[in-house]
């Protein structure tokens, strides 16, 4: 059994003349990051490794729940601007001792990857975080693997 854990970016600015890949996360962003990464540790939550996209919103998010998690930690280029077949090429390259992985993306993909594994319609809000329970014991199995929404929290509602 293997766990799938997804999480948005936090809130980010954007300073005038910053392209979008280089936005920094909000003040708001920052906090609901730490609110978030304390909540999910306090509900018994495994993360074996993280990994993000390089995209500093991203990336700062992750860094964040890494303080929380001091776990194995990667950005991939994947997983900015994903889509769904992103998500799973990024899922493929994982070993199998991990049994839990937090993606740290952007929407549309992160939302429309979850669409797609649960059937449910998710809007994910910014540093929105879904996990997954995927029946395989290889992450070479995810595609036919059953998969199950385990929890969906939003940082407005924790």
């Amino acid at each position: 059994m293997k766990t799938l854990i997804l999480v948005r970016h936090a809130k980010s600015d954007w300073p005038e003349n910053t392209d979008d890949f280089d936005r920094p996360l909000a003040e708001s962003g920052l906090q609901d990051a730490v609110k978030m990464s304390n909540f999910l540790r306090n509900q018994n939550i495994a993360i074996d490794k993280m990994v993000s996209s390089p995209a500093l919103r991203a990336l700062n998010t992750c860094e964040i729940f890494h303080k929380t998690y001091p776990v194995a930690m990667e950005t991939n280029p994947k997983l900015y601007n994903a889509n769904e077949n992103n998500f799973e090429s990024v899922i493929y390259e994982l070993t199998d001792e991990v049994k839990s992985v937090a993606m740290f993306s952007h929407n549309n993909g992160i939302s429309n990857f979850a669409n797609m594994m649960s059937g449910d319609i998710f809007a994910f809000p910014t540093c929105g975080v879904a996990g997954f329970q995927v029946e395989c014991e290889s992450w070479a199995d995810f595609e036919g693997a059953k998969k199950k929404l385990l929890f969906f929290y939003e940082p407005k509602k924790i």
